[in-house]
C-alpha cells in the first residue's frame, strides 16, 4: 500500500493546473468522497496495527500534498480574475465630461448679420467663388485699366479661352448675377468668402469674408440708405454706437461714401486695429452707378438703387474686442474655445 501512495503523491507533485476546469476534476479524482485518497483510508483501516503508524504518515502527506495543490490552483485562478477585471471600467463611475465643439466666431458672426437684414426684407443669394472678368469687374464698371485688375491685386486663374477667370475679389459678382436673373425690386444680401492679393498682417489677409448688400426699386434714395446702416449697427453694436459717413469713391457706385464708428476695441482711444485715430472704417455703400444698371439690363431711367458691402471678419473684431485678424485663420483651439457658449 505503501507503494500505491508514494506513486500518487509524485502523481500530484507533477500534475499543473491552470483551468477552472481542470481543478474540479483534479478535486473529483482525489479528494472527493468516491475519489482515490478516500479509497486509501477504507483500505487503510483494514491495515493490521503494526502497519498503520509509517502508512497512515504517507497517506496524511498524500492528502495534504493534494489539498496544497488545489488550494494553489485556487489562487492562481483568483488572481488572474482579478487581474482580468481590473482592465475593465468601472461601470459605477460617472462619465467622461463630452467636449463639445463651438462654431468659428466667423460663422457667428455672418448668422447675426444675416439675420439682422432678413428682418428687413433682405434674402441671402449665393455664387461661385471661381468668377469671369465681366460678373467680377465689367459689369461693375471697373474700366479696363482699373488697378485691381492688375496680378498685384487679383489672384487670375489661367484659362484656355480669351475669358479671365479669377478668384472674385468681392461678393458684388453675386449682385450681377441676381440683377441679370431676376427683375425689380430686389432685395437681397450676399455673405461669403473672397480673396485678394494683400500682405497678410493683424489688419488685413489673402482671404477674407464679405456681406454685401443690394437694394433696387423706384424711388430708392441715399436716404434710405443710410437708414438701412443705421439700423444694421445698432442692432449689432447698440444704439450708443457713434457713426459717421465720408465721401468716396467706388466705380459701382455714384455717390459713393465709407462708413466709420467708434472703435470698440480701444473705445476710441486710438490702438493699432483703429491706426490710433478712435475710428474703424466697417463698410463701403454708395447708390448703383446707372452703368451698372444698363449692363445689367435694368433700366436706370425707371430704377435707382443703393449697394453697400462689409468685412465679417472686421465686424467680428469689433464685437468681440479681438486685435489681430489672423487669429481666425490659425485654428488655435485656445483661441476657438473661448466661443463655446456664444450661440
Amino acid at each position: 500500500m505503501e507503494d500505491k501512495i508514494n506513486s500518487f503523491l509524485e502523481e500530484i507533485k507533477g500534475i499543473t493546473i491552470q483551468a477552472e476546469e481542470e481543478a474540479e476534476q483534479f478535486r473529483l479524482k482525489y479528494l472527493s468522497k468516491k475519489g482515490i485518497i478516500t479509497a486509501l483510508f477504507d483500505e487503510f483501516k483494514t491495515l493490521p496495527p503494526e502497519l498503520r503508524k509509517t502508512t497512515g504518515k504517507i497517506l496524511n502527506e498524500l492528502k495534504q500534498a493534494a489539498e496544497a495543490k488545489l488550494v494553489e490552483a485556487k489562487a492562481v485562478q483568483n488572481s488572474t480574475s482579478n487581474t482580468q477585471n481590473s482592465k475593465l471600467p468601472d461601470l459605477s463611475l460617472p462619465p467622461d465630461p463630452i467636449n463639445l465643439g463651438s462654431r468659428h466666431p466667423i460663422s457667428v458672426v455672418r448668422k447675426q448679420m444675416t439675420d439682422i437684414f432678413n428682418r428687413i426684407g433682405f434674402v441671402v443669394s449665393e455664387g461661385p467663388e471661381i468668377e469671369d472678368d465681366w460678373h467680377n469687374f465689367g459689369a461693375l464698371n471697373f474700366p479696363a485699366d482699373h488697378p485691381a485688375r492688375d496680378m498685384q491685386d487679383t489672384f487670375f486663374v489661367e484659362s484656355e479661352g480669351a475669358d479671365k477667370w479669377l478668384l472674385r475679389t468681392h461678393t458684388s459678382s453675386v449682385q450681377v448675377r441676381v440683377m441679370e436673373n431676376q427683375k425689380p425690386p430686389i432685395r437681397t444680401i450676399s455673405p461669403g468668402r473672397v480673396y485678394r492679393n494683400e500682405t497678410i498682417s493683424a489688419r488685413a489677409h489673402c482671404q477674407f469674408h464679405q456681406v454685401e448688400g443690394l437694394y433696387i426699386d423706384e424711388g430708392v434714395s441715399f436716404a434710405d440708405l443710410k437708414q438701412t446702416l443705421y439700423y444694421f449697427v445698432q442692432e449689432m453694436f447698440g444704439d450708443k454706437i457713434e457713426i459717421r459717413f465720408r465721401p468716396s469713391f467706388f466705380p459701382f457706385t455714384e455717390p459713393s461714401a465709407e462708413m466709420d464708428i467708434t472703435c470698440l476695441i480701444c473705445e476710441g482711444k486710438g490702438c493699432p486695429v483703429c491706426k490710433h485715430s478712435g475710428w474703424v472704417e466697417i463698410l463701403g455703400c454708395g447708390m448703383v452707378h446707372p452703368n451698372v444698371l444698363d449692363n445689367c439690363k435694368i433700366d436706370s431711367t425707371k430704377y435707382t438703387g443703393y449697394a453697400f458691402g462689409m468685412g465679417i471678419e472686421r465686424i467680428t473684431m469689433l464685437k468681440f474686442r479681438i486685435n489681430d485678424l489672423r487669429l481666425f485663420f490659425e485654428n488655435d483651439m485656445r483661441f476657438l474655445s473661448q466661443f463655446k457658449s456664444v450661440l
